[in-house]
């Protein structure tokens, strides 16, 4: 049967073409390339040439999706400023109050939201670690719209920077006679911390739009210096969905606006089950942002990948990775090795090769934990560049899992949105996990307890030295009577 695309017109038929017999040796090279070295390697070269064009400034239409692969290779990313060792103690104390606070809630029936929080801890800590400016220092600060969903973290964050005590964090998603803890982000329930509110889904997004694009006009205008201010929207997958969400990607790309990055979550999951189960959430977002304008880059796999795409000679894994929906992929997260090696890398014998050398071990790390949003090394790398572009804003697709180290109970499963709390057991597996100072005898009576370090240990000065090298503790809201 004569395939219809192949008699298709091409827009180029209208145009002139000055030497013809050139036009057709460069198809014929690419003809010979395909059945010499294969497809792979056809577009490869392709890509590499539509490289060198831009590079050299030759006018093209982009591309509207990339390789299922890192946007910064590990071999170019930038040297971590920080103690790697102390941000991970740091972010496993906020890991874990984030889980105690909801769970503990739990026993009053006011629920609450664990594994969103647990899949992005680096994206945050990274941020707060690095990134974002406080109120107290020069300029205005950075000005941070927070997933309703993982304000248990910021939550567990303040209560570790001394802004807030166990007792408000008992009382999360309780009036309390006004000392409660709202649910989500909400100025007017928390004036001192939260600076918008970002819930219904999709206000988010909006708001940071127009945020950064208000914060151009103060700027221009002379009325406030927010020349150094950044504002970062951190949002879900799932999320993207709403039309709110979207509907002012154009206007963020034509006004240039460089001081606004978005940061989408994607651990694939919304609330019942995957964002796409027949697709790929990711490059389904990376076509719109980059036909809206938006710089693109794609934080997806941890180191660990690393070795695979090396052995992947013939193009066969980035083949796999293109065609394999979420909902397949999630069900390898939660599956052995041996039904991955059967399922993932069994479909092609190339792929098939490559997994004879690959011990289980390496397979595993793959495809259960080694994500780009768990290695703050990558989430560094990702932000630094996010920052540093200029003329147009920047989107950071950042791949996740839901409930990361909660435990085999949580992560991956379809119904980790709507589970609010963890066992006892499950706690002490986490602390195992976590490495943190926690006895047994600190579980009374089946209450998980809260965690913190001494005011004069060294996770507590490496936070308070880096937010005041930062300008003061984050999120903040200022107000001037």
């Amino acid at each position: 049967m004569t395939d219809p695309m192949r008699i298709q017109p091409s827009e180029l038929d209208q145009l002139p073409d000055r030497d013809p017999e050139e036009t057709a040796e460069w198809q014929a090279s690419l003809d010979a390339v395909t059945k010499a070295a294969g497809p792979h390697r056809a577009a490869y070269l392709m890509r590499r040439t539509l490289e060198g064009a831009e590079a050299g400034g030759l006018a093209l239409p982009k591309l509207l999706e990339t390789d299922y692969v890192n946007s910064i290779p590990t071999a170019v990313e930038p040297e971590f400023p920080g103690d790697e060792e102390m941000e991970a103690k740091i972010t496993a104390y906020n890991r874990w109050n984030a889980a105690a606070m909801v769970t503990r809630g739990s026993k009053h029936g006011v629920g609450g939201h664990i594994a969103t929080f647990a899949s992005a801890a680096w994206l945050y800590e990274t941020g707060f670690n690095h990134f974002f400016r406080g109120k107290e220092g020069d300029g205005s600060g950075d000005q941070l719209y927070i997933q309703g969903h993982a304000s248990p973290g910021i939550y567990a964050r303040a209560f570790l920077d001394g802004r807030l005590s166990e007792q408000q964090l008992d009382n999360f998603r309780r009036e309390a006679g006004g000392n409660g803890l709202p649910s989500y982000p909400h100025p007017r329930r928390l004036p001192w911390l939260w600076e918008f509110p970002t819930v219904s889904m999709g206000l988010g997004p909006l708001s940071a739009i127009y945020q950064a694009r208000f914060n151009r006009y103060l700027s221009a205008r002379g009325i406030k210096d927010t020349s150094n201010s950044h504002v970062w929207a951190f949002l879900g997958d799932g999320e993207m969905d709403e039309p709110e969400s979207t509907s002012a990607l154009t206007l963020a790309a034509r006004e240039g606006l460089d001081n606004l990055t978005f940061v989408i979550n994607c651990n694939l999951q919304r609330l019942d089950g995957p964002v796409r189960p027949n697709f790929r959430v990711v490059q389904e977002l990376e076509a719109q942002f980059l036909g809206s304008g938006w710089n693109v880059i794609k934080s997806l796999w941890g180191n660990a990948w690393d070795e695979l795409f090396q052995l992947d000679t013939t193009g066969a894994l980035l083949r796999r990775l293109r065609e394999v929906p979420d909902a397949q992929f999630q069900t390898y997260q939660t599956r052995d090795v041996a039904y991955i090696r059967e399922h993932f890398f069994g479909t092609d014998p190339a792929l098939i090769e490559l997994a004879k050398v690959l011990s289980d071990d390496k397979v595993s790390e793959c495809f259960h934990t080694s994500r780009g949003g768990h290695e703050p090394r990558k989430v560094y790398a990702a932000y630094k560049a996010a920052v540093e572009h200029k003329g147009k804003p920047t989107v950071i697709l950042t791949q996740t899992v839901k409930g990361f180290t909660l435990g085999k109970g949580f992560e991956s499963k379809n119904a980790n949105h709507q589970m609010k709390k963890l066992t006892i057991d499950e706690f002490k597996g986490m602390r195992d996990l976590l490495d943190l100072p926690i006895p047994d005898s600190r579980f009374e009576d089946g209450v998980v307890p809260y965690a913190r370090p001494a005011e004069d240990s060294p996770e507590l000065r490496y936070l308070t030295e880096r937010r005041a090298a930062l300008g003061g503790p984050a999120p903040a809201r200022r107000t001037q009577p």
